[in-house]
């Protein structure tokens, strides 16, 4: 069902004045709340949030003004840790460099590039290991998350810098979180892989995982393909999303969302997830690295997301901070409450489909 286009701009506007706006007398008063739904840290979780923010800022130019707002205040000061998950804010400084000329946020960016180019810690297979804020070691671990919080913003320099060496590593990460996680029967990711103990550990096929590979995977091929000259990689890897998708659209439930893990249709519907899959799809199939027809799999999926998103913007169903867990069983036990991920989640998808209304 095509979505009346005014109902998908008001339901955007509510949802990035939460996400940038709300006050935490807004955010429920639960125990995670300031780590939620605080803008103001440098971590993956308001990095997804600025970056849903700066592609909002095609349709609402306050968007892009907040940003700039957000960089001026954070810029400069030492990230520490510098880890995986902090390098997701720096993937709106290219844009930001276009956008604004200012020289600054270019520099920025090809420091963080470096960074992933040598530093980054790398398991044997010579993938990201995924490193965290927070003060616990993965060792060895290769998670579905690293795509879309550190390939995306070396993927994004390499464009900005035409440097083909960055351009390379983009897609050769990207290649090998997808060997590493895809299960061969049904084309799915599962969440995480032990290069130690040669498992996938829990071996759950978790939504929000497939996710931010769903989404980030055309994203990265569009900004690194044309000056990659890994034609083999970039054919694997296009064949390899081809598999996932068919495998989300095998999964998708009656009422359009995904379920929390995507093989257990009977754990809860999954919003973040759900809305990253949709606009990945969405986002796929206006480049043609899929059929023109999974676009309807992400118009199923956009009745059910705006359902969720209440009158003050703050988008439900959402699951919270999700580490590679001990078993299946305990991600049907996650808890939902509002999330800076959640909500730029639901952006990106809504902000896709107002252009493909345009």
């Amino acid at each position: 069902m095509i979505q009346n286009e005014k109902r998908l701009a008001e339901a955007a506007g509510r949802v990035y004045r939460y996400m940038m706006h709300s006050k935490p007398e807004e955010w429920g008063g639960h125990k995670w709340a300031d780590w939620a739904m605080n803008i103001d840290r440098w971590d993956w979780n308001p990095g997804v949030g600025l970056i849903a923010a700066e592609a909002y800022g095609e349709h609402e130019g306050e968007a892009l003004r907040d940003v700039e707002a957000w960089m001026s205040r954070h810029l400069g000061k030492p990230v520490s840790p510098m880890v995986i998950n902090t390098a997701a804010p720096f993937a709106v400084l290219p844009g930001l460099a276009r956008e604004t000329g200012q020289a600054r946020y270019g520099a920025e960016a090809k420091a963080i590039a470096g960074w992933l180019m040598r530093e980054a810690p790398r398991t044997r297979s010579g993938a990201y290991e995924h490193t965290v804020t927070e003060d616990a070691s993965f060792r060895e671990q290769i998670w579905a998350d690293t795509v879309f919080m550190a390939v995306l913003c070396l993927a994004r320099t390499a464009r900005m810098t035409g440097d083909g060496r960055m351009a390379e590593e983009a897609i050769r990460q990207t290649l090998l979180h997808l060997q590493a996680l895809q299960d061969d029967e049904t084309g799915l990711l599962y969440h995480g892989w032990n290069g130690e103990t040669k498992d996938w550990m829990s071996a759950a096929k978790w939504n929000r995982a497939n996710a931010w590979n769903a989404l980030a995977v055309p994203m990265i091929l569009s900004e690194a393909e044309t000056l990659s000259g890994e034609s083999a990689a970039i054919d694997e890897i296009r064949s390899r999303y081809r598999r996932l998708a068919k495998g989300l659209a095998a999964t998708q439930l009656p009422d359009g969302l995904w379920p929390t893990v995507l093989d257990r249709p009977g754990y809860y519907a999954e919003t973040s997830g759900s809305a990253g899959i949709a606009c990945g799809l969405l986002k796929a199939a206006a480049t043609g690295l899929l059929p023109a027809s999974y676009a309807e799999h992400a118009e199923r999926a956009l009745p059910a997301v705006l359902e969720r998103v209440g009158a003050d913007g703050a988008v439900a169903g959402v699951s919270g901070g999700t580490p590679v867990l001990d078993t299946v069983e305990a991600y049907g036990e996650v808890p939902v409450f509002p999330t800076l991920y959640g909500q730029g989640l639901v952006l990106l998808l809504l902000t896709e489909a107002l252009r493909k209304r345009v």
